[in-house]
């Protein structure tokens, strides 16, 4: 087969024709990714808001409405990521659940065993237990290993070290 002199002049435009395309949809493509403010940078993915850190762990009081607590007494808090808490209230072991969503949390009816320990003790304890009905939410703080537990208002009721 014999090719005829015009043949080879028609693939150079093809040719031709196919770099003109190139050219016009690279320039497409780049007009995109020029705005009036600047270049087209990818943005960032939205990355959800930064949750609470859980209160997952093991607790020691610190403090219970504002009043300190009697350092021998050893008043702990439990919370399993289930949401399964147990301790001390410094005489008695407790269980029971808390229900924690976000930052809120809040804790359910407490079994604890019965005890007798002397009069001091046994007010501290039942401040803990009473300073817990009116927990509604939390705060850890990371850097000093601390746990708060609010009231409603967002007032510390009991604060706690990492155990």
């Amino acid at each position: 087969m014999m090719r005829s002199p015009a043949e080879p002049a028609l693939g150079r435009r093809r040719l031709a024709r196919v770099a003109f395309a190139r050219v016009v949809l690279a320039s497409i493509v780049m007009a995109g990714m020029v705005t009036a403010s600047g270049p087209f940078l990818p943005q960032p993915r939205a990355v959800a808001a930064e949750a609470p850190l859980t209160p997952a762990g093991d607790w020691l009081a610190e403090d219970i409405r504002g009043r300190g607590v009697v350092d021998r007494m050893q008043t702990t808090l439990s919370i399993a990521a289930d949401g399964t808490v147990s301790g001390s209230g410094g005489c008695n072991h407790y269980t029971g659940t808390a229900t924690i969503a976000g930052a809120r949390i809040s804790f359910g009816p407490l079994a604890t065993t019965r005890m007798a320990c002397t009069p001091a003790v046994m007010e501290q304890e039942q401040k803990f237990f009473s300073a817990l009905t009116v927990v509604r939410a939390f705060r850890v703080d990371p850097a000093t290993r601390k746990l708060f537990l609010l009231d409603l208002t967002g007032t510390p009721v009991v604060r706690f070290s990492g155990l």
